[in-house]
């Protein structure tokens, strides 16, 4: 077999090369190809860096010249500086338009005479036509209708070719970023794509994840500073970051009614018992919760109410009910079940830490005034409210989250007849809310989540998780967001995780996952037209959450009032408050 060049300004050894692929031979580089002089930087986008072996259905086998990717690395583009390294773009000549693809994974040609030719797979991305005048790329579009046959020319996709690809389509976009290896091309995601689908924001601790997430919200806030936006903190890092732009709550000032509660969750709440004995508890406390919700004269008023009617009751009357329902002599149970709820409510009545759900001063119809508070309705120039919840009881923690949630969902519904006001939830450590089944304690918080990734685009709510951990989450909830971002994964686990989730096109760009730096992530899905893997704008650091890991070495050399500090934190300690 003679040694073929691909080197040349035509395309006649590239489809002499298609006749020999369709053989079972692959055309070798000849040695005079690899020792002429390099050309011009300037015609490396002119010039084939290799051609097409096989094609298949989501991607294709393609062979370069090592001799051509060594002159590329020099070129002043870096877009064509990276051309056929692993997760680079390249662009292959189908007709009179490109096909975009991303390089997959890279390997020597080992058949003796075929030194210098590298085999790689790619994924196909999507496709665009060609000016007839200058040669640049329009009208790109995500999808594959031509497909190449073997033998056709590959060449380096340049910065102006991806920016023709990655320039918006028109619709409303928030930028975040740069497109890499690009120095100048904005990385931006659509909103309405984005927010409809629901998103995840995935990334092992310490690659910038929390301040990733506050890029994005304050990019939408600036966007749109009427919107409504409920974030879930559960380490109170974020309320630094929107101190001047959110709605700030924690224990001290959220005043959640108890009563908003449903069944469900009131039994998450005041039963301690199980097995057969939280049956037997269950049924009492919804005969005894129905009968203090019908004492508020709003259910005279409504008329029909159920156990899961947000009316609003005394705890008292609660009381009062099951003290009377306990001396009953028909009432088929031992007093112990009776006694158990009543001993808990005391204890969550009496106990500082649950003040903010379980005061006295919460028993007045507040809904309309929380639900216009929490969801920013109006926003007044503040769309996001940051929920603290570091300082509730860890007990409780889970039954608030599930109450917020469900808030969101229920208003989504209830409000079908108004003007739709969409609502993003966003939800950071989700997967201590939404865990994977072998960790699933079958919490509301939970099935409400997964009810909200599932039907609530249908009602105008959009749904953010955010975890460290994503195979700890759901399968279900993930697969149910349409846009991943997925910052650098450390464990494996968690990497296999994510590439079952992410479309077939984005394989390629997965691999690299583990190789990101800090403030980098791959996008894929509904949020942007391809996959893209882009470097995160620097954020001013007052809208920075309170995120940074401590410096060891410089914090330890430090000394002086150690003392009080101590006396400080045991007061705030014994006082269960900040």
């Amino acid at each position: 077999m003679n040694d073929m060049s691909i080197n040349g300004h035509d395309n006649a050894g590239l489809a002499s090369s298609a006749d020999l692929a369709a053989n079972g031979a692959q055309p070798a580089v000849s040695t005079e190809a690899r020792s002429a002089p390099r050309p011009a930087a300037t015609d490396n986008a002119r010039r084939p860096i290799g051609y097409v072996l096989d094609v298949s259905g989501a991607g294709s086998a393609i062979a370069l010249d090592l001799t051509r990717l060594e002159e590329c690395m020099v070129d002043g583009d870096p877009s064509i500086s990276l051309a056929g390294q692993v997760g680079s773009q390249l662009k292959i000549r189908v007709g009179n338009g490109w096909l975009l693809a991303s390089v997959r994974t890279q390997r020597q040609d080992m058949t003796a005479g075929h030194d210098g030719v590298i085999i790689a797979q790619v994924d196909f991305l999507g496709e665009g036509d060609e000016e007839r005048l200058t040669g640049k790329i329009y009208g790109f579009r995500r999808g594959v209708t031509r497909y190449p046959v073997p033998g056709s020319p590959i060449y380096p996709a340049t910065s102006t070719d991806l920016r023709q690809i990655y320039a918006s389509d028109g619709r409303t976009n928030v930028t975040i970023g740069t497109v890499f290896p690009t120095r100048d091309i904005r990385a931006g995601l659509y909103v309405d794509a984005l927010l409809g689908k629901h998103f995840a924001l995935l990334g092992s601790t310490g690659t910038g994840k929390s301040t990733s997430a506050a890029l994005i919200l304050h990019r939408i806030c600036e966007l749109a500073p009427e919107g409504h936006i409920v974030m879930i903190d559960p380490h109170g890092e974020y309320m630094q970051a929107f101190r001047n732009h959110g709605q700030l709550l924690d224990v001290s000032n959220l005043n959640m009614p108890y009563w908003l509660m449903n069944f469900e969750e009131h039994c998450e709440v005041f039963l301690t018992s199980t097995g057969t004995d939280r049956q037997i508890d269950s049924d009492i406390l919804g005969k005894c919760l129905l009968a203090a919700r019908h004492k508020n004269r709003l259910a005279e008023q409504i008329g029909k109410i159920t156990v899961d009617s947000p009316i609003p009751y005394l705890l008292s009357d609660l009381l009062n009910i099951l003290n009377n329902e306990m001396g009953k002599l028909d009432k088929g149970h031992t007093s112990v079940p009776y006694q158990r709820i009543k001993t808990k409510i005391e204890e969550l009545r009496g106990d500082p830490r649950y003040q903010f759900m379980f005061s006295g001063m919460l028993v007045g119809d507040t809904m309309a005034e929380f639900i216009s508070r929490v969801f920013r309705l109006p926003s007044h120039g503040k769309p996001i409210s940051i929920i603290d919840v570091s300082g509730v009881p860890s007990e409780i923690t889970s039954t608030v989250v599930a109450v917020l949630s469900r808030l969101v969902f229920d208003y989504a519904i209830w409000s079908r007849d108004e003007e739709t006001r969409p609502i993003l939830l966003v939800c950071e450590e989700a997967h201590r809310y939404v865990p994977a089944e072998k960790n699933n304690d079958g919490s509301s918080v939970g099935r409400i989540l997964s009810r909200i990734a599932k039907e609530g685009r249908k009602y105008g709510v959009s749904l953010g998780l955010i975890t460290q951990r994503p195979s700890d989450l759901a399968e279900g909830v993930l697969s149910q967001c349409g846009t991943i971002i997925a910052m650098r994964l450390n464990n494996e686990r968690d990497q296999a995780f994510v590439k079952a989730a992410m479309p077939e096109g984005a394989r390629g760009f997965l691999d690299s996952i583990p190789a990101l730096r800090n403030r980098e992530c791959i996008i894929c899905g509904e949020g942007v037209s391809i996959p893209i893997r882009v470097a995160f704008d620097e954020l001013h650091s007052d809208l920075r959450p309170a995120s940074a890991d401590p410096s060891f070495s410089e914090l330890w050399g430090r000394t002086g009032g150690e003392e009080m500090a101590v006396e400080r934190t045991v007061q705030r300690w014994r006082a269960q408050s900040r």
